[in-house]
């Protein structure tokens, strides 16, 4: 039978679906990033890429929280990666030489706290209710619903 993931699961999802999308241009779509006339063309290229990146995968993470389906644990596997995957490359991009978590004419006292830049804490944040919604929709008396 198919049913959908339990309201709170679905509920969380979307709420990170809308914090990425939303999040990531009020963050970038400004003089920092895409309107930094020290960038280059095709680095607000690949800074618009990356805003497209949060769109589609917010829309993803919405369409597998709120699908019916058989497959319980795919469609669990499927949300929690497509909505984990933005903010796992985005921990994952300082790795890259030469990059820095803020460009210097940007950085600010509130930038980094106890050594870690912002956007780590955010990180941490979203993944920890990624794991939280994951573990609802899959605990033992979880209720998916018809």
């Amino acid at each position: 039978m198919k049913s959908v993931m339990p309201l709170s699961s679905r509920l969380i999802f979307a709420a990170l679906s809308i914090v990425v999308a939303v999040g990531s241009h009020l963050a970038d779509y400004n003089e920092t990033h895409i309107f930094n006339p020290r960038w280059t063309p095709h680095a607000k290229f690949h800074g618009g890429q990356t805003l497209m990146f949060s769109i589609l995968l917010a829309a993803l993470s919405i369409f597998f929280a709120w699908r019916r389906t058989s497959d319980r644990m795919g469609a669990v596997l499927a949300v929690s990666g497509f909505a984990a995957v933005y903010w796992v490359a985005q921990a994952g991009a300082i790795l890259y030489p030469g990059t820095a978590a803020f460009d210097p004419e940007f950085v600010t006292p509130a930038s980094y706290l106890l050594g870690l830049a912002l956007q780590n804490y955010i990180e941490i944040v979203c993944l920890v209710f990624i794991g939280v919604a994951a573990w609802l929709a899959l605990k033992p008396n979880a209720k998916w619903t018809g």
